[in-house]
């Protein structure tokens, strides 16, 4: 009979890459995780680990057996959930990983609905990350809710041991210099070709985001490969060097700054979308002070859904 506290030390491992960050990440000492997983290889039958240099990696019978604790771990999540719930009690701290535009409009929104909800509102942390950090972070158990994003030219894959709960989509846009858009004869949400703007200064996030790569891919699908004139992280500092003519940039329309009186901005004639989900732990969006959060952040995600279609609709 396989212990289920030895399969978790075992996805734990996989996780942390070593018996030294499994057992600090689970307070346990060294010694004592090598000897849980040693009799955990007594009970499989065969080797689950074998020595790579100074490390261990888990051998195909190790993966196997991971793959199947993800879902027997996920499914005592949900009944520990569903008792939880019985119980009663909103009440809890939820974690949340976001990427800075969601952190910045959808976090802070979320916030403040949950704050006007007297006597049921979760105690909150927020952490900004990028995507791939946020999903990382989550199987670590160091959040509760990872917001991540991915493009409709880029798809994210869903981490082992999640699920996921679609928030929204938005269009990635492209902003011009307004000189620019006069030179050209656009109006302001009018549709544009990126192959047109082949020649142009292109103003890019870090190599290190799927931002960039986002870039890249469109940009190639149109025909060419973008001269970067800036490498910025922040999609403001982007816009703002836009809006003085440094080039032209494409921006998720959530990443835009509230101020855009000084750019142009443009639908893409081939539309370019980034979707918004967020990923819990398999079994967690039952509990119910994630629930609530959840809820709260589906809420306020179909509210700017609605307001954007409003204004393109004037």
């Amino acid at each position: 009979m396989l212990e289920v506290r030895r399969l978790r030390l075992l996805r734990e491992l996989q996780v942390h890459g070593t018996v030294t960050a499994t057992a600090e990440a689970l307070h346990l000492s060294g010694p004592a995780v090598s000897q849980q997983l040693a009799a955990l290889e007594k009970e499989a039958g065969m080797p689950l680990l074998e020595k790579q240099g100074r490390r261990l990696r888990l051998t195909a019978a190790g993966n196997l057996l991971v793959e199947h604790a993800e879902v027997i771990l996920g499914q005592l999540a949900t009944v520990e959930a569903d008792l939880r719930a019985l119980r009663g009690g909103d009440q809890g701290l939820v974690r949340v990983a976001a990427f800075p535009s969601a952190a910045r409009v959808l976090v802070s929104r979320m916030w403040r609905a949950l704050s006007q909800e007297r006597g049921r509102s979760p105690e909150l942390r927020v952490i900004e990350h990028e995507p791939d950090e946020a999903a990382e972070g989550l199987r670590r158990h160091d959040s509760d809710i990872a917001i991540v994003h991915s493009y409709s030219l880029l798809p994210r894959d869903l981490p082992a041991g999640c699920e996921q709960h679609r928030l929204m989509d938005e269009p990635v846009l492209l902003a011009l210099p307004q000189h620019l858009a006069a030179e050209r004869t656009l109006i302001a949400g009018q549709r544009v070709n990126l192959a047109d703007l082949a020649d142009e200064n292109w103003l890019m996030p870090g190599p290190e985001t799927s931002c960039h790569e986002l870039t890249r891919r469109a940009c190639g699908s149109a025909g060419f490969v973008p001269r970067p004139a800036v490498i910025a992280s922040d999609f403001s500092v982007l816009t703002e060097l836009v809006a003085v003519g440094a080039g032209v940039a494409l921006v998720p329309r959530m990443a835009l700054p509230a101020d855009t009186s000084n750019v142009s901005l443009h639908p893409l004639v081939h539309p370019v979308v980034r979707v918004v989900h967020a990923f819990t732990r398999i079994g967690d969006a039952r509990l119910p002070h994630v629930k609530l959060v959840l809820e709260a952040l589906r809420s306020v995600a179909a509210d700017i859904e609605l307001r954007a279609m409003a204004v393109a609709q004037q």
